[in-house]
């Protein structure tokens, strides 16, 4: 027997990975993909190391009686019951800015081969045929390059297409014009990048808005010589519309590592010579994977010492105050609300905590501040050590503010930020209850009392008879069943908000029907992600 804590490694790592872990865990290996070798080699662990292929989910836990931590040593955790692990006490970890440079530089790869003709030209000369005037191709040089997303991963490539001597446009509406002209490039709507493109990439997150975005509408926009490359999530560019644009002609060809459904093996995409597909290998690198071992092994070692996981994703391990701990996840919350709500990345955030919370150290919550705020926008996983460098690099400032009075609740927490036009937004939540639930309780100063709970919607009108009945009838007709609803005003025929909690994602017709019906001045829909 050992009292060193034990870490199972369920897959092959790097050598680096286990030099990283050091000499203070006794190390156990096993074949996470064999169910029956892994449930018993899990019963009395610390710590597991997975890649891909170890399914840790709800029986996997439950056999697990000392686990405290799942490490991935990737980016994904499709293989990972996070909200089972949740539920159990147990941390999750992974390594979410390991695979950056991999995935950009396949993004490169996808284009060049995509505007050479590289896969057909290959397949027909393994098949005996010298087509050298069959597959001619285009430069990238002097051509305009549409970035979809200006994240860590879009500004990579765009640095290294800037190289080639392409013009980068590019659309995010969540990055400040400023900070896009730092690095030379023009932040243009989609409309004008799907028109003006050569080339377009795709850098997003993939959530409930950018599932279809570059759909037949967009396409029906592009230049009949674009090349369309997406690296991102599968879905985003919707497989029906550009294989319809790549078999008419509407589009000149299209290089592809994800896919809405995967394992993918079966296409009509891959029946034509237009198009260049891999099977999701963007991470695919020794590098990255050395990467992500050395990352998830740091991770748990400060797990298993007690520490600040920088890297967590679920719970946070370290030296945080318990009356602290509850608000992590309603501040996250609140910066999700608060995007939502601005439809921009603010110039200035203040993450304002009031009450007797604040005779701990609350920093962690402006660290789960940007981390809300950051989860929709872009396409890496925003995690307490990359949400500063996001705020760096969109220009948001940010200040922690405590007062230990706190008027109206035991404890508040504001978010409270300046746009780029001047205006402000903000967004208070509070814990009520001995068990500590979670309620918005201000948006844009008006009161409400709702719980975050999954969609939420926020509309603003002016104060007059019928029209909490009338969002009501348009929600109805379109399936959309309400859990929650706050009315609040300024003033007596004033400017009021009509705040909902709702079961089900909100269509964008039927936010459009609401709008028009109610003559609103604002409309927010905000789908909480985990």
């Amino acid at each position: 027997m050992t009292d060193r804590p034990i870490v199972l490694i369920a897959e092959e790592l790097s050598p680096a990975t286990i030099e990283a872990l050091g000499p203070d865990f006794e190390i156990r290996n096993c074949n996470g993909a064999d169910r029956a070798e892994l449930l018993p080699a899990i019963a009395d662990v610390d710590a597991i190391l997975v890649r891909s292929a170890t399914k840790v989910d709800a029986e996997a836990l439950a056999a697990a009686k000392r686990l405290k931590v799942v490490a991935r040593a990737g980016v994904g955790l499709d293989n990972v019951d996070v909200k089972a692990a949740t539920q159990a006490g147990v941390m999750v970890v992974n390594a979410p800015t390991s695979n950056i440079v991999s995935a950009a530089e396949l993004a490169i790869a996808l284009m060049l081969a995509a505007a050479r003709n590289v896969s057909p030209a290959h397949a027909a000369l393994r098949n005996g045929e010298w087509a050298r005037s069959k597959y001619s191709g285009i430069e990238l040089f002097e051509k305009t390059l549409g970035i979809v997303g200006l994240g860590r991963i879009g500004v990579l490539v765009a640095q290294r297409l800037q190289a080639f001597g392409m013009n980068v446009v590019a659309y995010d509406p969540y990055v400040q014009p400023g900070r896009a002209a730092q690095m030379g490039i023009r932040l243009v709507d989609l409309d004008t990048l799907m028109a003006e493109s050569d080339f377009l990439t795709v850098h997003l997150p993939k959530t409930p808005e950018t599932i279809g975005l570059i759909g037949a509408d967009a396409l029906a926009k592009a230049k009949p010589s674009l090349v369309v490359v997406n690296a991102a999530r599968g879905g985003i560019v919707d497989e029906d519309a550009l294989y319809n644009a790549l078999k008419e002609g509407r589009i000149a060809a299209a290089g592809l590592d994800v896919f809405a459904k995967e394992p993918c093996t079966d296409s009509p995409l891959f029946e034509l010579d237009n198009v260049v597909a891999v099977p999701h290998l963007g991470a695919s690198t020794d590098e990255a994977q050395e990467k992500a071992g050395v990352a998830v092994a740091k991770s748990v070692r400060l797990a298993l010492a007690g520490e600040l996981v920088p890297d967590a994703v679920n719970v946070q391990g370290g030296v945080i105050a318990e009356e602290v701990r509850p608000g992590i996840g309603l501040t996250e919350k609140l910066g999700q609300i608060f995007t939502g709500v601005a439809g921009e990345v603010a110039q200035q955030l203040d993450v304002e905590v009031r009450g007797e919370i604040t005779a701990h150290d609350v920093k962690v919550l402006e660290l789960a501040a940007l981390k809300g705020v950051f989860s929709s926008v872009v396409e890496e996983q925003v995690s307490y050590v990359n949400a500063p460098l996001l705020a760096a690099e969109r220009g948001l400032a940010v200040r922690l503010v405590t007062d230990p009075e706190s008027e109206d609740h035991r404890n508040l927490i504001t978010l409270r930020g300046t746009l780029a036009d001047g205006s402000q937004v903000s967004v208070s939540g509070t814990l009520v209850g001995i068990q500590r639930r979670e309620r918005i309780v201000e948006v844009n100063g008006y009161d409400i009392d709702i719980e975050p709970t999954d969609h939420l919607a926020f509309f603003t009108y002016n104060d007059r008879p019928g029209m909490v009945g009338t969002v009501g009838q348009v929600l109805g007709g379109a399936g959309v069943n309400i859990a929650g609803m706050q009315v609040s005003r300024d003033t007596k025929g004033g400017q009021a908000l009509v705040a909902l909690s709702v079961d089900s994602a909100i269509p964008a017709d039927t936010l459009t029907e609401i709008s028009s019906a109610i003559d609103a001045t604002g409309i927010h829909a905000v789908d909480l992600v985990d």
